[in-house]
C-alpha cells in the first residue's frame, strides 16, 4: 500500500455514524486530515469510505486512543462541496457500494487509507405483503418530515414507488430514520439479504408501535 493519497487508494473517514447505500450524509469537515481529502476526492470524482467507530472519537484529540472502526463500510460519493469559511467545507454525500477493508495504514498526518474488497449491491426483492406496512409507514413519515422541514437531510426527495416496494431501500432508510444503538444499525447494514433486514426492521417497528402488524 502506498503511504500518501493516491486515486488507487481508498481514504477512510470514521464516524459516529453507518452510512448505508443510496443513503444522504450531511458533513461539516474542519480536520486538516479530511480538508485536502475531500477536496481531492472532489475534484477527482473519486469516493471516500464511510466507516463507523467501535472506538474513540470522531475528531482527533492529544492522548486519545487511536480510532477502531468496522471493517465493514460505505463508498461516499460527494454530490456538494461548499466552502463558507476558511477551514471550513459542508458536504453532501451519497452512499454507494459497501465494501470490507482487507488492508488498512494510518498516514502520518492522521488520514487512514485502506484497500478493500466491494460488496455485492442489494438485490432488488419486493416487499412481501406481510411488510407492506413498513413501507406504508415510511412514506408517510418521509412526508411529514418533509412537510416539517423540506431541506431535512433523509426526507428531501419524494420517494418513488419502485423505492417503496424494494425491501433493501426500504429498510435502510428505517435503519437511517430509527433511534438504535449502531453497533445494530452496523449489523443491519452488513445483512447481505434485504428480505432479513427487512423483516428485522420489522420486527423494531412493530414493538415500538410505528408499524402495526398487518
Amino acid at each position: 500500500m502506498t503511504q500518501s493519497l493516491t486515486l488507487s487508494s481508498l481514504p477512510l473517514f470514521p464516524l459516529n455514524s453507518v452510512l448505508f447505500p443510496d443513503g444522504l450524509l450531511a458533513l461539516r469537515v474542519f480536520e486538516v486530515r479530511y480538508l485536502d481529502m475531500v477536496r481531492k476526492c472532489h475534484q477527482a470524482g473519486a469516493p471516500f469510505g464511510v466507516v463507523a467507530l467501535t472506538q474513540g472519537r470522531e475528531v482527533r484529540q492529544a492522548g486519545a486512543p487511536e480510532e477502531q472502526f468496522a471493517e465493514i463500510g460505505t463508498l461516499a460519493t460527494i454530490e456538494r462541496l461548499e466552502a463558507p469559511q476558511p477551514g471550513l467545507i459542508t458536504l453532501q454525500c451519497r452512499g454507494g457500494q459497501r465494501f470490507r477493508i482487507t488492508q488498512r495504514s494510518l498516514l502520518p498526518h492522521g488520514l487512514w487509507i485502506a484497500d478493500v474488497d466491494h460488496l455485492d449491491a442489494d438485490l432488488t426483492v419486493p416487499v412481501p405483503a406481510d411488510l407492506k406496512n413498513t413501507s406504508t409507514a415510511l412514506a408517510q413519515v418521509l412526508h411529514t418530515l418533509r412537510q416539517r422541514d423540506p431541506d431535512a437531510t433523509v426526507s428531501a426527495a419524494v420517494p418513488t414507488p419502485a423505492q417503496l416496494d424494494d425491501c433493501g431501500w426500504v429498510a435502510n432508510r428505517w435503519c437511517e430514520l430509527l433511534p438504535v444503538p449502531l453497533e445494530l444499525k452496523q449489523r443491519l447494514m452488513e445483512l447481505d439479504n434485504p428480505l432479513v433486514r427487512l423483516e428485522l426492521v420489522g420486527d423494531v417497528l412493530e414493538r415500538t408501535g410505528i408499524a402495526p402488524a398487518p
